[in-house]
């Protein structure tokens, strides 16, 4: 009986071991033993990425001498102190003291029970790096308060190459044109590595800044802009995003730059909510309105004109003016051109063209186009037509007879003035002569 007990006992002392090699299971201190074990200790990996304890960065390919933060729990029941790390990066991440160099950092103070700590490396990447995501590992060296030695922790993790995002506006159109409304289309791009979702953009509001700073760096609160916000959504790597507004600009303006502030805020690809500012500046150009009024052709020396007057109703001059008469339809009138110079504000300006023919006279109705050719205050060349019907009139008897006499009287004369020349001439010679 007692032998069977004993027996017994045996058979269920050895059965671990007689199961535990059946499955080929790694024992501690056996054979393949990996330093990543995952046993329960004082230290637990939180999170890992590129940027410092309160603020992760956006990284691209060439960038150095970047921050890189793994963050750990102190889970054990006593305080740890002592605090060094190592890492390790694949190929492609070297420490920013060269290639070849350890990538270790130190913890400044003791990690508390069941508080948080960490490590933060300075990392190089290396230009060929692709914006994805990688593996990497971290050994952490700590000691327990009142108990000599140093405890060892390993923890694998992944982490991001984001690219880098890099916000940048402009107007397409960089004038504004006073006293009256303007289309405004600004453009936002993207000129980064990396995605930017959730755009939101907002005018700033410069009242609200001018109660707490002694000067303004700008004038919009001189203008109307009937949007002041805008939801763009996503801006991938390269590419653009438009937004249009409708801005009034007053007259005070005119000459000056209107500067726009905005507020940009958006999610980057760690997820976080970034806000950054800027400014669009616009050139406020002067208003030229003009009108081309009272066309009519009238005879001057025995030349009919196409008259009219040009208004400017604006805020400034319209430059180097020029004014031109063609013909539409079966018109024969001769292509004309006048420069009349300066167009003044509130001030008509005269014209007058003479009508010349191509061929024979056509008198009666002719439709023509009034071109008024000027520069503004950017020298920007403009255009204003003006389609017209002018009654052309044949010349009266009297002007017609008054041409004919000066036609016969100018030869006359100056065969008068020939003979009494020559006979001069002779007398002169036949004197001399004698």
């Amino acid at each position: 009986m007692n032998l069977k007990l004993f027996f017994s006992l045996s058979i269920i002392a050895l059965a671990p071991f007689v199961f535990d090699n059946s499955f080929a299971q790694i024992t501690s201190g056996g054979f393949g033993e990996s330093p990543f074990k995952r046993d329960f200790g004082d230290v637990k990996f939180l999170d890992a990425y590129f940027g410092t304890l309160n603020q992760k960065i956006e990284v691209e390919a060439g960038d150095g001498n970047v921050p890189f933060t793994v963050v750990f729990a102190n889970v054990g029941t006593q305080d740890i102190t002592g605090i060094q790390g190592q890492l390790s990066l694949p190929f492609g991440f070297s420490a920013s003291d060269g290639p070849g160099a350890i990538i270790h950092a130190d913890s400044d103070s003791n990690s508390l029970a069941g508080a948080n700590f960490h490590l933060t490396f300075f990392v190089n990447l290396d230009k060929n790096v692709k914006i994805q995501q990688y593996p990497g590992t971290v050994k952490v060296d700590y000691s327990r308060l009142r108990e000599s030695g140093v405890r060892t922790a390993f923890s694998d993790f992944d982490f991001k190459v984001t690219g880098d995002s890099v916000i940048n506006v402009r107007a397409l159109e960089p004038f504004l044109t006073s006293l009256r409304s303007n289309d405004v289309i600004i453009e936002i791009a993207n000129d980064g590595s990396a995605p930017i979702s959730g755009v939101d953009i907002v005018v700033t509001n410069t009242q609200t800044e001018l109660a707490s700073t002694s000067s303004s760096t700008t004038n919009i609160e001189n203008v109307v802009i009937l949007e002041s916000s805008w939801d763009i959504g996503n801006i991938a790597p390269k590419s653009v995003r438009y937004l249009t507004a409708t801005v009034y600009v007053p007259e005070e303006l005119k000459g000056d730059t209107l500067r726009i502030p905005l507020s940009i805020s958006y999610y980057n690809t760690h997820g976080d909510k970034m806000s950054i500012s800027k400014i669009v500046d616009f050139y406020i150009k002067g208003l030229i309105d003009l009108s081309i009024l009272n066309i009519d052709v009238i005879e001057l020396s025995g030349t009919q004109m196409v008259i009219g007057e040009i208004i400017n109703e604006g805020n400034d001059d319209g430059l180097f003016g020029f004014v031109t008469i063609d013909p539409r339809g079966d018109s024969n009138i001769k292509s004309t051109t006048q420069f009349i110079d300066e167009i003044e504000v509130d001030a008509p300006v005269p014209f007058n063209l003479p009508i010349e023919f191509d061929g024979e006279p056509k008198y009666g109705e002719h439709e023509i186009t009034i071109t008024v050719r000027y520069k503004d205050s950017v020298r920007d060349e403009i255009f204003l037509t003006h389609n017209a019907t002018i009654f052309v009139q044949e010349l009266s008897n009297d002007e017609k007879d008054n041409t004919d006499l000066t036609m016969i009287i100018i030869p006359i004369i100056l065969t008068i003035v020939a003979g009494i020349y020559i006979m001069r001439r002779r007398k002169k010679a036949t004197i001399e002569a004698s």
